[in-house]
């Protein structure tokens, strides 16, 4: 796989100079291949926000890079506008940014900013609307018809319709409902999987970024504390609560039963792979010919 995003020590400021002066970023540095699906989990004030602001050119790093595809956004000469169509960022409650007369149109907005012909933006609104399981009917509703897990899946749809490289998205799922977490994050897992795009997903939920991520990156104090595969994130179960962070309720049991004496692993983070412990655990135990 090739890289797609590249983050070379980068610090952001907020307020310098000021009494108030914070850095949110501190000497942060990774990589992201193309394709991959990366949840970002810190605890509140980690900088996890501040980081993804970034990466379509919200926010300018004080010092240090970022490079998409190759590019640096802000080196002289560089079009930040056409970094913005490869990088579709989703901030936390996008339906507060619906404004137009219909659906359809609101998620025409972006593919008409980046010139394309009407055949081309009617095309791409039908294919994003497909994705978020929005019908035609509800295309030509306002938005404010819409309930709140509807209005969100349009507000993500109008990104997912400018065919990003690389799709941000910052806790899409907050104030649903379980029901409308769910809806919305598998399709946003099975936007991911039929179309290959990079995904970066803020969220608080440990389930949801075992459930759906493929890498986790881990802020703590404007840091980067860990950047590394599901498992091997998870793993450090013990580490992650130490930084004041939750992990998935079925790792929580496996480290209690480790804590009890069972030699158990604690890299358990979704239920099916608990299952399939559980089982290997028992298998090993009768074959010891223990009860």
């Amino acid at each position: 796989m090739s890289e797609i995003i590249r983050v070379e020590h980068l610090k952001y400021v907020y307020n310098p100079g000021m009494p108030d002066e914070t850095t949110a970023l501190d000497d942060v540095s990774f990589r992201v291949e193309e394709g991959d699906f990366v949840g970002i989990i810190g605890s509140t004030g980690s900088g996890k926000s501040t980081l993804i602001s970034h990466f379509n050119g919200l926010n300018r790093p004080t010092s240090g890079r970022i490079l998409i595809d190759g590019k640096d956004m802000w080196e002289q000469g560089a079009d930040l506008r056409a970094f913005r169509f490869q990088v579709g960022l989703v901030m936390q409650y996008p339906e507060y940014q619906l404004f137009e007369e219909t659906c359809a149109k609101d998620i025409a907005y972006g593919p008409r900013n980046m010139g394309l012909d009407e055949a081309e933006i009617d095309r791409r609104v039908k294919e994003a609307a497909a994705f978020v399981g929005l019908s035609d009917e509800l295309l030509q509703k306002s938005p404010f018809e819409l309930s709140g897990g509807q209005k969100r899946r349009v507000a993500i749809a109008g990104v997912m319709a400018m065919h990003p490289r690389v799709l941000v998205l910052d806790e899409p799922a907050a104030g649903l409902d379980p029901e409308g977490r769910d809806t919305i994050l598998s399709q946003i897992r099975d936007y991911h999987e039929k179309t290959g795009i990079t995904v970066l997903l803020v969220s608080h939920s440990m389930e949801d970024i075992a459930k759906y991520a493929n890498r986790v990156l881990v802020m703590s104090h404007a840091k980067l504390a860990m950047y590394d595969t599901v498992e091997k994130v998870f793993g450090h179960a013990q580490e992650l609560l130490e930084l004041g962070l939750s992990v998935p309720q079925v790792t929580q049991i496996f480290l209690k039963l480790r804590q009890m004496g069972l030699d158990i692993p604690t890299d358990v983070y979704t239920m099916p792979y608990a299952v399939k412990t559980i089982q290997k655990a028992l298998a090993a135990r009768q074959a010891k010919g223990v009860q």
